[in-house]
Parts: structure tokens; C-alpha cells; sequence
């Protein structure tokens, strides 16, 4: 048989040395893969915790404003997000289809801006309540992928290439540990812990200044539901309404198709309030195939797993 050539090493002893390295253990790949992105940290892989420096972040936002994206207040949110008002019916949307919808100032796109000098939105986040009033939600698989994404960046309510609400980056990212052993879909959703880059701050936590989801766990299946997302090549939100069902015991299941890269992290709503656009969160495009396909998402359930995620975060 032909041996194939790989430069001037013959293909078969060019796989003989990559098998070796990879028989010597995780260490090298490690390495490897470390140095192919330099933005990505170790962090507490026992822990499943990263604290990112303050520089990292900084750069990260200036980077997101060098492009074509520009800060431009927006209508304030007289309503506290916490405050429970009263659900709308959340019909089916017809068609049965994501399509463009409105900016939700809790929710926004997240950027993880390289060297290339092109921002770039991969995932979606939001707000969620809790006692800081500083936290978001999004997949896990959207801040580790090898390592902890070292800048990340969340603009709430974008639209337009317009950051109405400033720009937002992490002091502190938390993940089940499992999500990092072994990638477990079960565990595919991470909290973020946020301040405001790119300019002094006003004091104010995230959660002042744009309201925030009621997060709920082990909520019931089978009820209507709202999803939302960023696609990474548009800077307005997808939107669809159905029912929220069970895949398993410990995954969700959103039918609706058009949902595409970027979407993830997007959050799954019950019990929207008409009046400010929040409602009770209970799962984040993710878990199943790390988000599903065109047809259907999916969501790692919050279950007690999770909610003792949630109070680690939040403590």
C-alpha cells in the first residue's frame, strides 16, 4: 500500500509520535491545547471556580468598543426585576420558528474578543436575581472549553451595535466540576459574578440597571415557554414561545427550529411578565449536544445540583 506523505515524515510514523504523546497522558495535550489559545486559565478544576484578574477583563471590553460597537444609554428599568407581576399567556409562535424579536435588557450577547482585532459574540447570557445583584447565567460549555475563557464580555439589551447598558466582565465564573472532568451534559450551565468595564462605575450592580430573571429550579415540565438567543452573526435577539418538556430526568427539551450557533447560554422563561419582560428562568440553551440542533434545544435541568451551583456563585 502507497505510504502518504506528512511534509517530509512518512504519514504512519507521524501518527506512531501523535499516538505516543497522547499515550503519555493528558499533560501534553494539556499543553497543546493551551498553546493554541492563549486566553484560556487552568482556574480550580476542584472546585470548578475561576477569578479573573482585572486586566483581562479591561482589555477585553476596550477590544469589544475598538470594533464596531458603541455604548449609548438606554431607556432606564423603573421596574424591579425581583418584583413578581402577573403572567402573560405565552402562546405557541406561529409559525413555529425562532425569528427576530425585542431586546430584553436582562439579556444579552457574550463576547470573547481575540487577537484578530474582531469582536465576537459566541454565546448569549442574562441576568439572574440574587443578593448582590451582580450574577449571570449562561452554558458552561460558553466560558470552559478546555479552560476558563479569560475575556469575556456581556452586553445587555444589544442591539444594533449599540451596548444601551454598558458593557459587563467577570470577577468570578463558577461551573459544576463535572463539566470540567468530563464535560457532562447534565452540568452544562455556569454562573457569572460581573462589574461594570470600561468606564468608572456608578456603584450600581447589573441588576439595578437592567432588572433580572427570577431563577427557578426543579420547576414542573410540560407548560409553555419562552426562549431567547443571539446568533453570532446578528446583534439582535431570536425569539420563540412552545412548551418546555422533558427529554429526561435531567434534560429539557425546546421544539422549535432556527435557533443557530451563538444561542447558547440563551435562557428558557416561564411566567413572562408583560410589564418588564422578566420571568422565572428555568434552564439555558445547552446540556444535549451542548445546545441541540436546528430543530430542537435543549437544557441541562436546574436541579438541587444546581441550586447548590447557585448559592456557591452568589456567597
Amino acid at each position: 500500500m502507497e505510504t502518504r506523505e506528512c511534509g517530509s515524515v512518512p504519514l504512519r510514523v507521524a501518527l506512531a509520535l501523535l499516538l505516543t504523546g497522547m499515550v503519555a497522558g493528558g499533560v501534553a495535550l494539556a499543553l497543546w491545547s493551551g498553546s493554541r489559545d492563549p486566553y484560556l486559565a487552568a482556574g480550580d478544576p476542584a472546585t470548578g471556580s475561576y477569578l479573573p484578574g482585572r486586566h483581562a477583563g479591561d482589555a477585553a471590553a476596550a477590544a469589544v468598543l475598538a470594533g464596531p460597537y458603541r455604548e449609548r444609554p438606554g431607556p432606564p428599568v423603573s421596574v424591579s426585576a425581583d418584583r413578581v407581576g402577573t403572567a402573560a399567556p405565552l402562546r405557541p409562535s406561529r409559525p413555529l420558528v425562532a425569528s427576530p424579536t425585542a431586546p430584553s435588557p436582562p439579556v444579552g450577547a457574550l463576547f470573547s474578543p481575540g487577537d484578530d482585532g474582531k469582536p465576537f459574540h459566541h454565546c448569549t447570557a442574562s441576568v439572574v436575581h440574587s443578593p448582590a445583584g451582580d450574577l449571570l447565567v449562561t452554558a458552561a460549555h460558553c466560558v470552559h472549553d478546555g479552560g476558563f475563557r479569560t475575556r469575556l464580555v456581556f452586553v445587555p439589551g444589544l442591539h444594533d451595535g449599540i451596548a444601551p447598558y454598558g458593557l459587563w466582565v467577570p470577577t468570578r465564573i463558577d461551573v459544576d466540576p463535572r463539566w470540567i472532568s468530563d464535560r457532562d451534559p447534565d452540568r452544562d450551565v455556569a454562573f457569572l459574578r460581573v462589574r461594570r468595564a470600561g468606564r468608572p462605575s456608578d456603584g450600581r450592580p447589573v441588576e439595578e440597571v437592567t432588572g433580572a430573571e427570577r431563577i427557578r429550579f426543579d420547576a414542573p415540565v410540560g407548560g409553555p415557554a419562552q426562549l431567547t438567543g443571539y446568533p453570532e452573526d446578528r446583534d439582535t435577539p431570536l425569539g420563540c414561545r412552545h412548551t418546555a418538556d422533558a427529554q429526561s430526568r435531567t434534560q429539557l427539551r425546546f421544539a422549535c427550529p432556527g435557533f443557530p450557533n451563538g444561542t447558547s447560554g440563551g435562557p428558557m422563561l416561564t411566567d413572562v411578565d408583560p410589564a418588564t419582560g422578566t420571568g422565572s428562568l428555568i434552564g439555558v440553551i445547552g446540556g444535549l449536544d451542548e445546545g441541540g440542533d436546528d430543530a430542537t434545544s435543549y437544557s441541562s435541568r436546574l436541579d438541587a445540583d444546581m441550586a447548590r451551583l447557585y448559592r456557591r456563585a452568589t456567597a
